[in-house]
């Protein structure tokens, strides 16, 4: 708070920071004067396993928080990029979802409150520390995905979940996107409800494992697409999964299918979860595109965007998560002045075509190269003004991050 206080009094602009895995992330801000550094605050703060919350320091590294809830055989639904050593703030800050979305929703599902440090220098909260003390507006969910743009996050409570019985995977590949997404369609409309449910492009699933579409070690069984299904439970229920899951895979023409064991599962959605770091090394100029969907439009999105990677002569990698979310992924094999204009046309053409049929288009991971020429963000929606005036109230001296986030904010 002291800090917030002397950079208000000195006009510095702030960064906070945690394990810096996701600086890279947003515009770069205009100014930058002092890096504000959570990581030490990393307690438990109180835990209560019969009332299924938790409260914690920003700072707490999330693998920490979940080795405190297992042993109560209890979980927090973010196994999120970068998550050996990514922070509770910085994965809340920057907004980053995970394949459980799926049957959990996103951060803003489970955190039940916040206390944070506001551009005044002053020590605020939202929320509460359990579900029936949560009243009022949520006014501390807007932290979540502002890349630090309002404030200093120092303790987040969150609600927990108990861990699965039982979980396994299922695999099915395809030789075309249509069928992969017919199938996405048929799990949707079933009365089934994964913990996870990807479809993934070859290029990705040789990047994750090249054993991925493989069910018995024969390469010819690989195809251009891959269904992943995670699902939990006992006995039975397992059992229904992998019955009814490899007669849609069937019905829908896969090429192959298979059910993964709880050792084989743990293995592959792990690498799952860490698709954007994987995809980041893969490319000297790696750049990622997230579009923001209704389910029924993958299809065509996809064909869209993947003729405009085509043109511009750049290679691809597509991940669809089935809540509306597609990371799409163009890489270069090399990092020069051709690359960069490739991408700023692919992705000026991706922003064009968002804005003509109703889908958001963000670049959240790109070269530093590129931020120069495209604004990542998009164009500014209808609800800016709001956003302006959400950041004059948390920020009225404009400190945080001035310049990192939607329209210069």
């Amino acid at each position: 708070m002291e800090l917030v206080r002397y950079a208000i009094a000195e006009k510095l602009a702030v960064v906070p920071c945690g394990a810096r895995t996701k600086l890279g992330m947003a515009m770069p801000p205009r100014q930058y004067d002092l890096a504000i550094d959570v990581s030490r605050l990393n307690t438990l703060v109180a835990y209560d396993p019969a009332d299924l919350t938790v409260s914690v320091s920003a700072g707490m590294p999330l693998r920490d928080l979940q080795a405190i809830l297992a042993p109560h055989r209890q979980q927090l639904p973010l196994t999120v990029p970068f998550a050996s050593s990514a922070t509770v703030g910085g994965t809340l800050a920057t907004g980053v979802d995970s394949p459980l979305r799926q049957l959990y929703g996103t951060a803003k599902d489970f955190v039940l409150g916040m206390e944070f440090i506001t551009g005044e220098g002053v020590a605020a909260k939202g929320g509460g520390r359990v579900v029936k003390n949560v009243t009022g507006y949520d006014l501390h969910k807007l932290f979540i995905g502002s890349m630090g743009t309002l404030g200093i996050m120092t303790r987040v409570n969150f609600k927990t979940f108990p861990m699965p019985a039982e979980r396994r995977g299922f695999m099915a590949a395809f030789p075309a996107a249509a069928q992969a997404l017919a199938m996405l369609r048929r799990i949707a409309e079933s009365p089934l409800a994964p913990e996870t449910l990807e479809v993934a492009d070859l290029r990705l699933a040789e990047i994750l494992s090249r054993n991925l579409l493989i069910g018995s070690g024969d390469r010819s069984s690989a195809a251009g697409w891959a269904l992943l299904a995670g699902f939990s439970g006992r006995g039975e229920v397992l059992e229904r999964y992998a019955r009814d899951l490899t007669r849609m895979a069937e019905k829908t023409q896969a090429s192959a299918c298979r059910v993964a064991d709880e050792r084989e599962r743990a293995e592959m959605w792990a690498r799952l979860s860490e698709a954007i770091p994987l995809l980041l090394e893969s490319s000297p100029a790696a750049t990622i595109i997230e579009i923001t969907t209704v389910p029924s439009e993958f299809g065509k999105v996809l064909e869209q965007v993947r003729q405009i990677a085509e043109r511009h002569a750049l290679q691809t990698a597509k991940l669809v998560r089935a809540a509306g979310v597609i990371y799409f992924a163009l890489l270069p094999v090399t990092k020069d002045a051709k690359s960069i204009e490739q991408l700023a046309g692919a992705c000026e053409e991706i922003f064009k075509g968002a804005e003509n049929d109703g889908y958001r288009a963000v670049v959240p991971w790109c070269p530093l190269e590129l931020k120069s020429r495209l604004n990542i963000w998009g164009r500014a929606e209808n609800d800016f003004p709001l956003m302006q005036k959400v950041k004059s109230a948390f920020d009225p001296h404009g400190i945080f991050g001035p310049g990192r986030f939607v329209g210069g904010l």
